[in-house]
């Protein structure tokens, strides 16, 4: 079977790199049934707009609307395991041919593939923590027990009735300061970008592939759709993350041996 040129090229892009990065997005984790609450095709948006519900301001002031819309959400996270794009990159790492991931996504499917250095920028649900007296919890565990009963209720606080919220980064909140200034050391450091999986509409992360190239780091992205930077990449693959990244990395494996 003919190997497609541009995975080729790609390959022999991560081959030749001094320090890789790769910025992922919800296209990365679709594969595993993650939906992207931003699409109208998800689900997500029949009863709640996600930008509204998934805000701090509705969090504050109704959180029993924002826990009735994440409940689905969460059961999926937590059934969901990773697709083989999270092991491609997962055995990039292990080969030494990539040197951290920048994710926008939120399931921890990176870290659970085997990925050790992961800049999680828009937050996680491996913890909780209280809004009023800060106590932290584990995140995954108050889901599931939130599951269990059915989903109807807000998760408050065992010390001070305060009401939890996921780690993850709700819409009108600052990214995370300490991840975001680790995730901009690497693109400033890094010769070559690949992007998988995302949009690059969501600033300030859409902005780091243009960070990228001004510091002379070459661009690979493989996304369905077009995106702002298709016309400055060296390679563009319109197409499933989980089909072209392990091609690319058999053949860097083949390259490396």
């Amino acid at each position: 079977m003919a190997v497609n040129p541009l995975v080729q090229q790609a390959a022999t892009l991560i081959a030749n790199a001094e320090y890789t990065i790769a910025l992922t997005g919800a296209g990365s984790s679709t594969p595993s049934g993650v939906p992207d609450f931003r699409s109208p095709q998800s689900g997500l948006w029949e009863k709640f707009d996600p930008m509204i519900v998934a805000s701090i301001h509705n969090f504050k002031h109704h959180p029993e609307s924002f826990y009735e819309w994440v409940g689905p959400l969460a059961k999926t996270l937590l059934d969901a395991t990773p697709n083989p794009s999270h092991e491609a990159f997962a055995k990039l790492e292990a080969l030494g041919k990539i040197q951290a991931i920048i994710t926008q996504n939120i399931d921890m499917l990176h870290s659970r593939a085997g990925s050790q250095t992961v800049h999680e920028v828009h937050g996680h649900m491996r913890t909780a923590t209280c809004i009023r007296c800060y106590a932290k919890y584990d995140g995954q565990k108050l889901l599931q027990d939130f599951l269990s009963d059915d989903g109807k209720k807000v998760i408050r606080c065992e010390k001070c009735d305060g009401i939890i919220k996921p780690d993850v980064i709700l819409f009108g909140e600052q990214l995370p300061a300490l991840v975001l200034e680790a995730a901009e050391r690497a693109v400033r450091r890094c010769d070559l970008m690949i992007v998988a999986g995302s949009s690059l509409e969501v600033y300030p992360v859409a902005d780091f592939p243009r960070q990228a190239r001004t510091h002379g780091a070459k661009l690979i992205l493989v996304n369905y759709d077009t995106t702002s930077y298709d016309a400055v990449a060296d390679v563009v693959i319109h197409d499933d993350v989980a089909k072209i990244l392990p091609q690319i990395v058999s053949i860097v494996e083949t390259i490396e041996s």
